[in-house]
């Protein structure tokens, strides 16, 4: 009887890489893990694209405005103020009110805390570690950038004019309809500085802030500057062509240059170093 013959070491290494090969395709395929939602946007780098393209927009307004002959902005300017100041009679008292109310100081305390909490929201939606000083820093470059622009207006723009309800003699004035102080005029109110403070709020937004909440804020420009306008304390001019224009020029060199990012960034850095210390 002829013993069998061994196995050989050709085979033993065929069979070993067969039940490999066997027990890899049993195996799950490894899966490369996805990077955690971002829930916010930041600006962090030089886009010269946009920027310029911003800037171009805001030179354009206010080139139409400063050629004599284009009579757009002022027949649009007077057209809206005399479609909202019709309404504003002894006839209408519960609008008087509600216009009268939209135009005070404590409206505008109003208006502040909504932004406050869309600012909130904003920071509640960020994932990253560290958010509330994050946050808090992005807010304090928010702060500064619109005092400096507040500033820069006050002290560099030397045009201004009336408001519409002292420009035209025979316009109505909600001051005169309510028993409660509003404002619903002013001797200068070129550009509009409420718009342009709603404008720098809604710019971080759209650079630090998720989309929606960003275009809650866009939202919040028009809503909230609407009551100046319709009382006549701001020509629609004074917003949508100053306030505009202004904001179309000096915001994009802080939010589409890494400034913005780079201030934020120093004060984030130095409240950690704080909070080491205490």
């Amino acid at each position: 009887m002829t013993p069998a013959a061994p196995d050989s070491p050709s085979l033993h290494a065929a069979d070993t890489a067969s039940s490999q090969r066997v027990s890899g395709s049993q195996q799950a395929p490894h899966v490369q893990p996805s990077p955690p939602p971002r829930s916010h946007r930041s600006q962090t780098g030089f886009n010269l694209r946009r920027l310029v393209l911003l800037n171009a927009l805001g030179v354009a307004l206010l080139a139409c405005w400063w050629i004599p002959a284009l009579d757009f902005w002022p027949t649009l300017d007077s057209d809206v103020f005399w479609d909202f100041n019709q309404f504003i009679t002894p006839l209408n008292p519960h609008w008087d009110t509600l216009l009268g109310i939209l135009n005070t100081r404590a409206f505008d305390a109003v208006a502040f805390a909504m932004m406050g909490v869309l600012f909130c929201w904003a920071m509640l939606n960020d994932q990253q570690p560290a958010r509330y000083r994050r946050w808090t820093s992005i807010g304090i470059t928010m702060l500064l950038t619109a005092g400096l622009l507040s500033l820069f207006v006050l002290r560099a723009i030397s045009y201004g004019h009336a408001s519409p309800t002292r420009f035209f003699n025979h316009a109505q004035h909600l001051s005169e309809l309510v028993s409660f102080k509003t404002k619903d005029s002013a001797s200068n109110s070129f550009p509009g500085d409420h718009g342009l403070m709603l404008m720098v709020f809604a710019s971080f937004m759209l650079a630090f802030a998720p989309r929606r909440i960003a275009l809650c804020s866009l939202a919040f420009v028009v809503l909230l500057s609407a009551p100046r306008i319709m009382v006549g304390a701001h020509w629609f001019s004074d917003v949508y062509l100053g306030s505009l224009s202004i904001a179309l020029i000096a915001l994009p060199w802080v939010l589409c240059t890494p400034l913005a990012t780079t201030v934020a960034r120093g004060m984030e850095n130095a409240l950690a170093r704080l909070k080491q210390r205490s």
